[in-house]
C-alpha cells in the first residue's frame, strides 16, 4: 500500500473510532487573534500547517475558535457537539511535548526564550543577559523590562535581583483586539519597555514587525532547575491513538517543510532532543 494511501486509511479510522460525523474534514482547534500562531485570517504558521495537512489528506480544513486561556482545551478539544455526536475539533496544532491536558505526538520544532533588546537606548552593548545583573546601580535603575505573571523569565530576574525593575505584563491579556505577542511589540515600538525575556515565537514576531536590526535577541540557556527551551508538539484527546499515529506520520513526512514555514517567522529553532528533557519538580 503506497503511503497515501495508508494516511487516508488512518483517517477514515480515525473518523470511525472516534465517532466525527464528517470524516471528509481536518478539524482544527485554534485561537482566532493570536499571531504568530493563529489568526482567523489564516496567517498564523499553524494555520498554514494545518492547511498543509488538510490538503495531503484531502480533506477539508474546518477551525473552531476560541480564545486561548484558561479553559481552550475544555471548550475545544474536549467539548462535544451540541447534538451530542462527536466533538467540535480534534488537533491542537501546537502544545509543549507532554502536555497534561491532552495525548502529544512527538515534537516538531523545538525553540528557547529570547532576551529582546531594543536598539538606540543605552543597552546596544549587552550581548549576554548576566551583564544586566553586573550593571552599575544607577544603570540598573534604569532598567524596562517586561515580566509576565509566570514564565521562566520571571523567574530568572527573581533569581538574579532585578524583579524590581520589571514592568508587569499578564500571560493572558484576555484583550479581544491584543495577544500578548502584539501588545509587547507595540510597548517596545513607543517605549513603555525596552527590553523581554520572551518565547521564541512571539520573539519573532516582535521582530518581524520591525526593520531589520532593531532589536538584539540573545537566545536564554537553560540551567539547571531553569529551563528555557522547549519542544513544541500537536495534542490530540486522550486514547485518540489512531489520530495521533496519522499526525506523527504526516509530520515525518513533511518534516522539512515545516521547518521551512516556522523559519518564515523568524522564531529560533534549534535540534529537537531525543527525548524530552525531564520536567522540574517543581
Amino acid at each position: 500500500m503506497t503511503y497515501n494511501r495508508c494516511v487516508a486509511a488512518l483517517a477514515l479510522s480515525c473518523a470511525a473510532v472516534t465517532g466525527q460525523a464528517d470524516e471528509n474534514k481536518f478539524r482544527v482547534c485554534a485561537d482566532p487573534l493570536n499571531p504568530p500562531y493563529s489568526t482567523k485570517e489564516l496567517s498564523g504558521y499553524e494555520n498554514k500547517i494545518a492547511a498543509l495537512f488538510a490538503k495531503q489528506l484531502g480533506q477539508e480544513l474546518e477551525f473552531t475558535w476560541f480564545p486561548e486561556r484558561m479553559g481552550f482545551v475544555r471548550n475545544t478539544l474536549k467539548a462535544e457537539n451540541d447534538n451530542g455526536q462527536g466533538f467540535k475539533c480534534d488537533v491542537i496544532m501546537g502544545v509543549p511535548a507532554g502536555f497534561d491536558l491532552t495525548d502529544t505526538t512527538k515534537p516538531y520544532f523545538h525553540s528557547t526564550y529570547v532576551l529582546l533588546i531594543a536598539k538606540g537606548r543605552g543597552w546596544d552593548d549587552i550581548h549576554d543577559p548576566m551583564q544586566l545583573t553586573q550593571l552599575p546601580l544607577e544603570k540598573q535603575e534604569k532598567l524596562k523590562i517586561a515580566m509576565f505573571d509566570r514564565g521562566p523569565g520571571t523567574e530568572w530576574l527573581q533569581r538574579n535581583g532585578l524583579l524590581e525593575y520589571g514592568v508587569p505584563y499578564q500571560s493572558m491579556t484576555g484583550d479581544g483586539e491584543h495577544n500578548t505577542a502584539m501588545q509587547i511589540e507595540a510597548d517596545l515600538s513607543t517605549g513603555k519597555i525596552d527590553m523581554v525575556i520572551l518565547w521564541g515565537p512571539m520573539a519573532g514576531y516582535v521582530q518581524s514587525k520591525n526593520p531589520k536590526n532593531q532589536y538584539i535577541a540573545i537566545p536564554m540557556q537553560s540551567t539547571p532547575g531553569m529551563r528555557f527551551d522547549f519542544s513544541i508538539a500537536m495534542g490530540v484527546r486522550q486514547g485518540d491513538s489512531k489520530r495521533k499515529q496519522l499526525l506523527n506520520d504526516l509530520i515525518a513526512k513533511n518534516f522539512d517543510e515545516i521547518q521551512q514555514i516556522i523559519a518564515g517567522y523568524r522564531i529560533p529553532l534549534s535540534p529537537i532532543p531525543s527525548a524530552p528533557a525531564k520536567q522540574d519538580d517543581d
